[in-house]
């Protein structure tokens, strides 16, 4: 199959995961940590809106993927699991890439200033846990999903997003620069490449010939197509509210604006 056809052909895509309890463990107490971290940094509307992402990801992997679809499973030694195992592991495993990639986006889309702070610890987590949790045993705890019943749906929010964004930057009213489809399309497809990349090298994800029409395509579609909706929601939260959920009351600063065009925030 030539590159072409695996990009434009995600059909036969069914990302696997393959992890042990002692995975699940380490990953919770980690969780807690990156959302202590954020309580005692005042982040709140960070932690807040990490919250909602883990909460989201539920609602769409266990109720859309699994639910509504059937394209999602958990085996545990080789045996398919009944509603409540299932339903268990489906929401860790959605509360903790769900907190984790929310608070990496906000933060970026924010320029906070500990935002490579937090994108190194949740990186570097994500390469490191696979091989502290070896301690545990066999990873005999297998998730998995086919992606052909949906990704249509993904790659369709992902167009309408970006082209409300392009036809924005057309027909502006005004000259101010609000965002950059460059730079959102960076941190959309940077968030689910790293994750992605992290799983494959600790063997998280199986390497086979499928592995690199996974990657590819996930890390293009399925979180980049929520960034134009995140921008929109962290725009008009930001005019409102600092992170600390103080009212704001100066002029925001934008994601990426042209220097000059409107005065820093004193947050």
């Amino acid at each position: 199959m030539n590159i072409f056809a695996m990009i434009t052909d995600p059909t036969e895509i069914t990302p696997t995961r393959s992890f042990n309890l002692t995975y699940i463990v380490l990953d919770s107490l980690f969780i807690l940590f990156v959302l202590s971290f954020l309580f005692l940094k005042k982040k709140r509307i960070t932690l807040l809106w990490s919250l909602f992402g883990g909460i989201l990801y539920f609602l769409v992997d266990y109720g859309g993927f699994h639910l509504i679809s059937g394209t999602r499973e958990v085996l545990i030694d080789g045996v398919e699991q009944g509603e409540l195992n299932t339903a268990l592991v489906l929401l860790w495993m959605s509360l903790s890439y769900g907190i984790t990639n929310f608070c990496f986006i906000w933060l970026l889309l924010k320029g906070d200033e500990d935002r490579y702070l937090f994108v190194f610890l949740i990186v570097m987590w994500w390469l490191v846990c696979p091989s502290l949790s070896e301690a545990g045993g066999e990873a005999d705890i297998v998730t998995q999903r086919t992606t052909m019943a949906y990704h249509y749906i993904m790659a369709l929010f992902l167009l309408v997003g970006y082209g409300a964004m392009v036809a924005y930057q057309l027909f502006r009213p005004d000259k101010r620069h609000l965002f950059s489809l460059l730079k959102l399309n960076l941190i959309g497809i940077a968030v689910q490449f790293a994750w992605e990349a992290a799983l494959l090298i600790n063997g998280i994800r199986p390497l086979n010939g499928y592995s690199f029409q996974t990657i590819v395509v996930n890390s293009l579609i399925e979180t980049n197509m929520g960034l134009p909706y995140m921008w929109l929601i962290y725009f008009f939260v930001s005019q409102h509210y600092n992170d600390d959920l103080s009212p704001y009351t100066g002029k925001r600063e934008y994601l990426f604006k042209r220097e000059g065009e409107m005065e820093s925030p004193q947050s």
